[in-house]
């Protein structure tokens, strides 16, 4: 059940000393107890009819309201201390505590005020009524110190080694944002390194690949070249085949004048009788000079 919010808001009295923390729960101990003894004694006096039981129970409800006055003033100390290591369910919680122990603080003083009216109208019903207002407090007070146990044991509120466990906490997710900065600051290093051998490793494949073109294209020029070679090499060869054909045809007449001296050798020969026995030799000569059979008969005829 949420209560609603007041219409007002009590006013903070400045004091003269500052409120230590961790107060809240030894004044709320007197804030429950005190309440639940006041019931006690007022049950029993339902029987034996005391006014020395109706005084004390006056006395303690005073207390009541100064130990629940205090107990809002710790509660709102020990609040503000403990609200920022607390997490988000727990800060409803708190101020859902804070709330109710506001309700609690005033009904204290409603009960203070039925309990005066009880002891100057001595009549059932105002007594009846004053009852019913004192159980209804109480249970208010037992509510409120469940929920306060609450905040301390389940949400840590309040807990020393709470707050050393939530420092710690909070240096490991520090050194863990460095880290994770350091991580990523490296991983950026590391793309960055990446993108640049990348980069380079495309410009060194792009040299090889203008070297190979150009050692292409060095190649087909020299091969360009040998062929023209080949062609002008291939042009001049039946120029210097019909010279060695021309030779070979000219030889042949020069053959065949040869025997015509040859064949005058002899007369002269005859002619210079009585010559030395070097026209034997010459003889032989011409013999080996001499044309075939077939030329002689020809120059003969001549």
């Amino acid at each position: 059940m949420t209560l609603p919010e007041l219409p007002f808001k009590i006013p903070e009295i400045p004091l003269p000393f500052d409120i230590p923390t961790l107060m809240h729960p030894p004044v709320v101990h007197f804030m429950i107890a005190l309440p639940v003894i006041v019931l006690l004694l007022e049950l029993i006096n339902l029987v034996v009819k005391k006014r020395t039981i109706g005084f004390t129970a006056f006395f303690l409800i005073v207390l009541t309201v100064v130990a629940a006055a205090a107990a809002y003033l710790t509660g709102s100390t020990d609040g503000t201390a403990a609200w920022d290591l607390l997490t988000q369910d727990a800060q409803s919680a708190l101020k859902a505590h804070k709330l109710f122990g506001t309700y609690l603080l005033l009904a204290s003083g409603i009960l203070f005020v039925f309990k005066l009216l009880s002891a100057l109208i001595n009549r059932g019903l105002m007594k009846a009524m004053y009852l019913l207002v004192l159980i209804i407090f109480v249970a208010g007070i037992l509510k409120q110190g469940k929920e306060g146990g609450e905040l301390v044991y389940v949400h840590g509120a309040n807990v020393k080694i709470v707050k050393i466990k939530d420092d710690k906490l909070f240096d490991c997710q520090d050194d863990l944002s460095d880290y994770v900065a350091e991580e990523k600051e490296a991983e950026e290093e590391a793309a960055k390194a990446a993108e640049e051998a990348k980069k380079a490793e495309a410009a060194k494949a792009a040299e090889e690949a203008k070297k190979a073109e150009e050692a292409k294209a060095a190649a087909e020029a020299k091969k360009a070249e040998d062929a023209k070679a080949a062609e002008s090499a291939k042009a001049e060869e039946p120029a210097s085949t019909e010279a060695v054909t021309e030779e070979k045809v000219e030889t042949p007449a020069a053959t065949e004048e040869a025997p015509t001296v040859e064949a005058e050798t002899p007369v002269a020969e005859t002619e210079a009788a009585g010559t030395e026995e070097a026209a034997p030799a010459e003889a032989v000569e011409v013999e080996k000079v001499s044309p075939p059979a077939e030329a002689q008969p020809e120059v003969a005829t001549h």
